[in-house]
């Protein structure tokens, strides 16, 4: 199973329970000591050890809990019917595909907060934004997002400093590490016309959380943490070619994605999602590569052996 799931442990939480383990073992031989020369002691140390275990497992286990009472709610018919009208990808996908998308979207919207800042944010521009954060890792396997907290949307283009809301800036989204690691800042109308024009290969929400992908692993390089290490060469490799034809023109790819190899990433993901078949004639090996890494292929529209959940 991909995108959003029940989560398993991470490596350091199992190291945790391992550790707690333990600990737990030589706490009850501790405990046993006492059990004859100080019964009440023993009692008591008991248990505030069963308490100290439960409140341990129930932190550990609290997000999987949330998630499975989120997924047991219906999702409403007339998000269906949204996602059906504005969001090409859901409206391409099966019916078994349509269900964990809309599983993802439930538990995005759960999970990170959306808040409007001098505007105001419907349950429609929502679904857009977290349709924006679910398209690319569809088909990761247990993927999380799991540094974002918020998700800032302003009226119109904002300044770099992003700190000042007012008009007059012209950038559509950002995020990224320090203070905006925990938070993606949208434009309100870039939202929206993101999925006006789904055939212009631009879509800004799109771009920020590939953007996230790419820094999972604390690097904002172009190279995304999934990655297999044996495609990092020839993937660097075909940025610079591929920027190389971006300047001289020569490049379905808008110019924007010859500024650094992160934004070649997100601008060639954007064109990727938008318009794949055209990425596939003008730029095969790009395409067979972004193929590889977002484990979709989307050429033939929506191949099932492509979207295969284990």
């Amino acid at each position: 199973m991909a995108g959003f799931n029940i989560p398993r442990f991470s490596l350091f939480e199992k190291i945790l329970i391992l550790l707690g383990g333990i600990v737990s073992l030589l706490y009850i031989f501790g405990l046993w000591a006492l059990k004859d020369s100080n019964p009440k002691g023993f009692y008591i140390m008991l248990g505030l050890g069963i308490l100290a275990v439960v409140f341990i497992y129930r932190n550990l286990t609290a997000r999987g809990r949330r998630r499975k009472a989120i997924l047991k709610q219906a999702f409403p018919k007339e998000w269906k019917d949204y996602l059906n009208k504005k969001v090409r990808f859901y409206k391409k996908l099966k019916s078994e595909q349509k269900t964990q998308f809309e599983r993802d979207i439930q538990v995005f919207l759960s999970e990170t907060k959306i808040s409007g800042i001098k505007t105001t944010v419907d349950e429609e521009l929502k679904l857009l934004i977290a349709a924006s954060a679910v398209i690319p890792i569809f088909g990761f396997k247990n993927w999380d997002y799991h540094r974002l907290k918020e998700v800032l949307v302003y009226p119109h283009a904002f300044k770099r400093d992003f700190l000042n809301s007012e008009e007059g800036g012209n950038v559509l989204g950002m995020a990224g590490d320090g203070i905006l690691s925990q938070v993606v800042i949208l434009s309100k109308p870039a939202i929206i016309q993101g999925f006006a024009g789904q055939a212009d290969g631009h879509n800004t929400a799109l771009h920020e959380f590939v953007h996230l992908i790419d820094g999972a692993d604390g690097e904002f390089d172009g190279i995304p943490a999934l990655m297999e290490q044996k495609y990092v060469l020839p993937w660097l490799d075909l940025i610079h070619r591929e920027m190389d034809r971006i300047q001289d023109r020569k490049s379905k790819l808008r110019p924007y994605g010859a500024t650094n190899k992160q934004e070649f990433f997100a601008v060639a993901s954007e064109f990727f999602f938008e318009r794949p078949q055209d990425l596939k004639h003008h730029h095969p090996k790009l395409y067979e590569m972004m193929s590889r890494i977002f484990q979709q292929d989307l050429k033939e529209q929506m191949l099932p052996s492509a979207w295969k959940r284990n």
